[in-house]
């Protein structure tokens, strides 16, 4: 198991999908975000003179921005996973075999595709995690 030690490189993010029951490679990631957080529950009863809180429940997203590549099997199982259940998603922040791989089952909540005539095409990806963020230290 090799541990962040110093600071990773952002150009060495692995991002997979389900494709079939197997975890692909997505080509051209552009960049992501996991956003994993918690809810808290108010406590406060009469008398108190400070609030309290206890922890409720979790939530996390996934955002990613892509390079549009229409010939790529995992770009295209997102593009068509909005509405359909969801499908697992593997985030390497730091590549494949270093680090942490974060992973969970993703809804697909929108995959849209952007183009100007002074850039690349790209496609932006939405998705809801269901159930709890799994962290694997490689």
């Amino acid at each position: 198991m090799a541990n962040n030690t110093t600071a990773y490189a952002g150009t060495s993010g692995v991002a997979k999908f389900d494709v079939g029951g197997s975890a692909t490679t997505i080509a051209s990631v552009i960049s992501f975000t996991l956003s994993n957080t918690g809810d808290v529950i108010e406590t406060s009863a009469m008398g108190n003179t400070a609030r309290t809180y206890v922890p409720g429940l979790t939530t996390a997203t996934v955002s990613m921005d892509l390079y549009f590549v229409d010939g790529d099997a995992a770009q295209a199982a997102l593009q068509s996973a909005p509405g359909a259940a969801a499908a697992t998603i593997e985030l390497y922040p730091s590549g494949a075999s270093v680090g942490q791989k974060l992973s969970g089952e993703m809804i697909v909540t929108s995959f849209e595709v952007a183009a100007a005539n002074d850039g690349a095409v790209t496609a932006t990806v939405a998705g809801q995690i269901t159930g709890a963020v799994t962290v694997t230290n490689l």
